[in-house]
């Protein structure tokens, strides 16, 4: 460290600079010392920290899973609520439509029998009421439907323009009674869209534009509008405020014309059943100017002009009643009231009529006489049905059988399983006429 040749200033100079280094070396390693404690003390403290910021974490997950259980625990209910009203009303509504079914059978031949004016107009009353009554539960069944998870949506190309003319023969009588013109547009258009439910659709738009317009004439249209078809419905009635045109579609909801005939749940329905198959909505309309609803439908093309249906074509009473005179036809229905209704009924008309209650009843029918044809309703005792009935008879007789089937429920499933065996399906309650008709038809009767 030293030389021999270095003098004693030399040497403390050295020495003192040994010692500056020694001393900033010290200085460094107590700097170190306390940055290092210091560095200790932080990380202990955010350790702190971060444990206690993972318990206020790991609470407030438990809180979530929580919420979301009990949300999940409150939309399940909601569902299940949902799902018991609708079976609730679908059966409510098939229970309510059994005695009608016999009522207005019942009516039928009172008003054909009825001959002092008095009678035949309390009669006239009555039947009303009892329509009244078909609607309000129809359509109760309509939206149990909707609102059922379960109820199914099928997609097919449909013509506009024999779904006019359907729409025009079924609206034509209210119309004659309002005497209000409902004028249809030709179109060619083919649009796709749930065939059953866009005749709902049509038919309540079509229906409310003739129950509430106060001129002489509600127009029906299709608007071609890009890739898109707008079905439109225009009427001359009062119009509606825009503070009103969102009430309009709420349950039971009539506005200020509450003297018109009818429940205020067709637009409800029409709604619903645009919501379930994601076609826009849309109503115009302002106080003095009448409105124009309208929903908007995929486009598929054109087609060739559809022939004009023969609306006006009447069958003759009188000769489909002397041509179903003789014939045997069997009855199977599981409800007394309607089973005699039926039965009354047609043997006012001159027919031939046997009566069961079920499968069992109906095959021993067969032991007096083969029917004509078969008359049967959907749902029967036991979990049986009219097509396990007819399956049944027909193998037993050894011959297709012609066969009519009613039901109250009017669902999709019912009216393709009678078309797999081959049978027609007529809503109860009947009328009359429809009766009479489709009998005649499956007999090869004289059906104009």
């Amino acid at each position: 460290m030293f030389r021999e040749s270095d003098g004693p200033q030399r040497r403390i100079d050295k020495l003192e600079q040994i010692n500056a280094a020694l001393m900033q070396r010290l200085q460094r390693m107590e700097e170190t010392r306390g940055s290092s404690y210091a560095l200790t003390r932080t990380a202990a403290m955010l350790e702190r920290e971060v444990l206690a910021r993972n318990r206020e974490l790991e609470r407030a997950l438990s809180e979530l899973s929580e919420a979301n259980a009990e949300l999940a625990r409150a939309r399940e209910a909601a569902d299940q609520a949902s799902r018991a009203k609708s079976r609730f009303l679908r059966a409510a509504s098939h229970d309510l439509l059994q005695p009608l079914s016999a009522a207005k059978l019942f009516l039928t031949h009172l008003a054909e029998t009825s001959r002092e004016p008095l009678q035949a107009e309390l009669v006239e009353r009555i039947t009303a009421s009892f329509d009244s009554a078909e609607e309000l539960i129809r359509t109760l069944l309509d939206i149990a439907k909707l609102d059922s998870d379960r109820s199914e949506v099928s997609i097919s190309p449909v013509s506009i323009g024999r779904l006019f003319q359907r729409i025009g023969i079924d609206l034509q009588p209210l119309a004659a009674g309002r005497q209000v013109s409902l004028q249809f547009v030709p179109t060619a258009q083919t649009v796709l869209s749930d065939p059953v439910l866009l005749r709902s659709i049509g038919q309540n738009l079509v229906s409310n534009a003739l129950k509430y317009t106060t001129g002489d004439k509600v127009l029906v249209g299709a608007r071609r509008d890009g890739d898109g078809i707008w079905l439109e419905v225009l009427d001359q009635g009062p119009g509606i405020a825009p503070s009103d045109q969102s009430r309009i579609f709420n349950e039971f909801e009539r506005l200020s014309r509450s003297d018109q005939p009818g429940s205020g749940l067709g637009l409800s329905i029409v709604q619903r059943a645009c919501q379930r198959l994601g076609h826009p909505l849309e109503l115009i309309s302002a106080p003095g100017k009448g409105s124009r609803f309208r929903v908007r439908l995929p486009r598929l093309g054109e087609m060739c002009l559809l022939p004009p249906q023969r609306v006006g074509a009447v069958d003759d009473p009188g000769a489909l009643l002397e041509f179903l005179a003789g014939h045997r036809i069997l009855i199977v229905e599981n409800d007394p009231s309607v089973r005699s209704a039926f039965a009354f009924l047609l043997r006012s008309w001159g027919v031939d009529v046997t009566t069961a209650a079920g499968l069992e009843d109906a095959l021993a029918t067969l032991a007096q006489a083969i029917p004509d044809a078969i008359l049967s309703d959907y749902r029967l005792d036991n979990g049986e049905t009219g097509c396990d009935v007819i399956a049944a008879l027909r193998e037993r007789a050894d011959k297709p059988l012609p066969a009519l089937m009613v039901s109250a429920e009017q669902l999709e499933f019912i009216s393709e399983a009678a078309s797999r065996i081959g049978a027609e399906v007529l809503a109860k309650p009947l009328a009359e006429m429809d009766l009479r008709r489709s009998l005649a038809r499956l007999l090869g009767g004289p059906v104009a």
